[in-house]
């Protein structure tokens, strides 16, 4: 065993020499220019990534924002594999010019993100993203992000820092030793995909500029190339109709404890999905509608996406049969029906499930202990209801600007929900990707057979699409 260690300790100080210099001291705001990536300011470090031994340079904690109100949180990390720092050293077809840069970001229920560090950690086994994006080639970058729970946390600051960490990498593309800033992808689940589908649709959006002067973000581009999207919490003004659309008539949420609706959430669940399908189709997608009733084409969508997911499972040799919701013929899943799929899923959040009635929900956090939507408002048991600023209401949804003029959208986009999703509906990511095929992006949407609310599951899918659009 020893003589195996000291043969890896060899291979990687001739690969890399610094390996064992000096730690790396952390970056301060008051260098001459904090925004400026220091070339020689890294450590090296060596993990084996599954069955590999991945070596890569860190650059850790670089300051990305000049005037931050939470310094703390205005840091990022840059990881680059050693390869690229050699004369023709290639990962995966690419090389130190063409390495795609993945920008996954950590943020979850709104709260403040740390940045990915690489490490062998994926809860669903092996290496995390950041760790198993080294090993596929890759450069990673990935920014601490402010979230509600800091003073200077509430929307929109998260997606502020992100744009600014794009910012940061386009300010420092020629400092760069390796990466291609043309290829920048996001990636984030929950609140967190909420995130990165606001990067990707909001593409030097004019609204963000006053809040980026701000934070002396970088003057420079934050259109970014795609967007990986898992479970987004987000159209958030909208959100409460198509949940209820989906869980309406199942009284019974499961928040911790199993407990029942009261007649005012009730009230509510009734009346927010009757107002759903008059929403959707003043969003005029292309094709899909619903009646009165909540039924249509876009119900069908839905269904689909359903019965898709399910057939992948049934052809993998799972079974599905027998679970009440849906219709299976053999080797075929025929069918799939949505009111006896929120029985089996059953629900997870009271209604209103996002703008709470009593406002103390986390997205009435993120909007500083404020009501969000007309509903809550005028039906509020807070003591003192308030309406957030309409402005901030507005550059949080991605759909508001998809299509704009003058915003440069992602033009690539892979958005994933789990069938055993009951923290949103399906219908809030159907909708994202059906608005962005609508415009003429390109849009891959699919549910997740035996997933909950969760993301990162498929690496080795996600990255292969990455591949199929960088390649």
């Amino acid at each position: 065993m020893r003589l195996k260690l000291l043969c890896v300790s060899v291979l990687v100080i001739a690969l890399c020499p610094s390996l064992f210099a000096a730690e790396v001291q952390p970056f301060t705001p008051d260098m001459k220019d904090s925004q400026v990536m220091p070339p020689n300011n890294f450590i090296c470090q060596t993990m084996l990534a599954g069955n590999e031994l991945i070596t890569f340079r860190s650059w850790i904690d670089i300051p990305y924002e000049a005037n931050s109100p939470e310094p703390e949180y205005n840091r990022l990390n840059v990881y680059i594999p050693e390869a690229y720092f050699h004369d023709g050293g290639t990962i995966n077809g690419y090389n130190a010019k063409t390495a795609p840069i993945l920008m996954p970001n950590g943020v979850g229920g709104y709260m403040p993100g740390r940045q990915f560090v690489p490490a062998n950690d994926n809860r669903h086994g092996g290496a995390n993203i950041a760790l198993a994006g080294l090993a596929h080639g890759y450069v990673v970058v990935s920014p601490a992000i402010r979230g509600r729970t800091l003073a200077n946390g509430k929307a929109p600051a998260l997606i502020v820092d992100y744009k600014a960490a794009v910012r940061w990498l386009r300010h420092n593309k020629d400092k760069l030793p390796a990466g291609d800033t043309e290829k920048i992808i996001s990636d984030g689940l929950s609140a967190g995909g909420a995130l990165s589908s606001l990067l990707g649709a909001t593409g030097n959006a004019k609204e963000y500029e006053p809040y980026l002067k701000e934070v002396g973000a970088c003057e420079e581009r934050d259109d970014i190339f795609a967007s990986a999207v898992y479970c987004p919490i987000t159209d958030l003004e909208h959100a409460d109709m198509p949940y209820e659309w989906i869980f309406n008539g199942v009284n019974t949420y499961h928040m911790g404890a199993a407990r029942e609706m009261d007649k005012n959430m009730q009230e509510a669940s009734d009346a927010l999905k009757k107002a759903f399908p008059s929403y959707l189709n003043s969003l005029k997608l292309k094709g899909y509608t619903l009646d009165e009733n909540g039924n249509g084409t876009f119900r069908d969508f839905i269904e689909g996406l359903y019965v898709a997911a399910a057939q992948k499972a049934l052809d993998k040799g799972e079974n599905v049969q027998g679970l009440g919701w849906l219709t299976v013929e053999g080797n075929k899943v025929t069918g799939a029906d949505l009111a006896k799929y929120a029985v089996w899923a059953t629900r997870m959040k009271a209604a209103p499930a996002f703008d709470s009635l009593n406002m103390k929900s986390y997205e009435n956090n993120e909007f500083d202990d404020r009501h969000f939507t007309e509903y809550a408002f005028k039906h509020s048991t807070a003591d003192k209801p308030a309406m957030a600023d309409a402005e901030k209401i507005y550059i949080m949804n991605p759909l508001n600007f998809i299509g704009k003029d003058g915003v440069n959208a992602a033009k690539h986009w892979r958005i994933r929900h789990g069938v055993k999703d009951r923290d949103t509906s399906l219908a809030v990511p159907a909708i994202l990707a059906l608005k962005l095929r609508g415009a003429g992006y390109d849009a891959d949407v699919a549910a997740v057979w035996g997933v909950p609310h969760d993301g990162n599951y498929d690496l080795p899918e996600l990255f292969e699409w990455i591949d199929s659009i960088c390649k």
